[in-house]
């Protein structure tokens, strides 16, 4: 059985990809070639995020039993994402971490984060007019 499965067109499929998938996420991917600048280096961090998918079928029909040719069909996929993190600082013998900062917050992130804020402001007015018509009464 184990023979089968490495000679199976899906296994062969997926060694493919992965191959594919480590040249491109060596270890220079995360941490990057330095970059030199007046008396600084600078040294890129990155995260990286890898996801590989596959799979495959095979068919059989009347004339075409399983283990024929062109009774295999099937498919691999992978995706990398390359983010980058922070930079190492080297400046006379010594070295800092310096993060990268977030993305700036989205429009929905900004509301989320004002909605108490908000909130306090209408209960206080609505309580204000509540005191006012008690006033008034």
């Amino acid at each position: 059985m184990e023979n089968q499965e490495k000679r199976s067109p899906l296994s062969q499929l997926m060694q493919s990809t992965i191959e594919h998938m480590r040249a491109m996420a060596d270890a220079n991917a995360v941490v990057g070639a330095p970059i030199q600048a007046e008396g600084v280096t600078l040294i890129p961090v990155s995260r990286l995020s890898v996801g590989v998918a596959g799979g495959g079928t095979e068919f059989s029909t009347k004339k075409q039993p399983v283990g024929g040719d062109n009774a295999f069909g099937g498919g691999s996929g992978a995706s990398a994402k390359l983010e980058p993190v922070a930079f190492l600082v080297v400046r006379e013998g010594s070295v800092k971490l310096l993060p990268v900062a977030p993305p700036p917050a989205t429009t929905i992130d900004r509301v989320i984060d004002t909605v108490p804020e908000v909130v306090d402001k209408v209960t206080g007015f609505m309580e204000r007019q509540k005191e006012k018509q008690d006033l008034a009464d």
